[in-house]
């Protein structure tokens, strides 16, 4: 062989070579990526579920305008009923400062960042709104 056509060979090999490290890094972004919508579309059910809570009365099993018993007794039971807590996209808990009027979610994902840590979502719940943020 000549070495115009060595040339072409290994310049073959290095296009091929980084075409294939763009895919891996553009296949992990797309994976976080997805992994972060699912939780919020999780978290938006939970906040629709605990606005639920909030607005039916204690004597039907709900909290009577307040977020205070939902992550005790009976009332996690309304959230994680099918085994909410954990599912396909993440772990979800409820953070410790609720009140009659807030309540806070919070979601880790399972797709790894680049970090080796994992995405870390909040949503914070009103009985008229959600807010959902990006931890990490």
């Amino acid at each position: 062989m000549g070495q115009q056509q060595l040339l072409l060979i290994i310049l073959g090999v290095i296009i091929v070579g980084i075409a294939i490290a763009v895919g891996i890094t553009l296949f992990k972004d797309s994976a976080v990526s997805t992994n972060r919508d699912a939780m919020a579309n999780d978290m938006m059910h939970l906040a629709a579920k605990a606005r639920h809570y909030y607005k039916r009365p204690t004597s039907m099993g709900g909290g009577g305008h307040s977020f205070m018993n939902l992550g005790s007794g009976g009332g996690i039971l309304l959230l994680v009923s099918s085994n909410f807590s954990t599912n396909d996209n993440g772990t979800y808990s409820i953070k410790s400062g609720t009140t009659q009027t807030l309540i806070t979610f919070v979601g880790t994902g399972k797709a790894p960042l680049d970090n080796g840590s994992f995405p870390i979502m909040e949503c914070v719940v009103t009985p008229s709104a959600q807010t959902i943020s990006t931890v990490n």
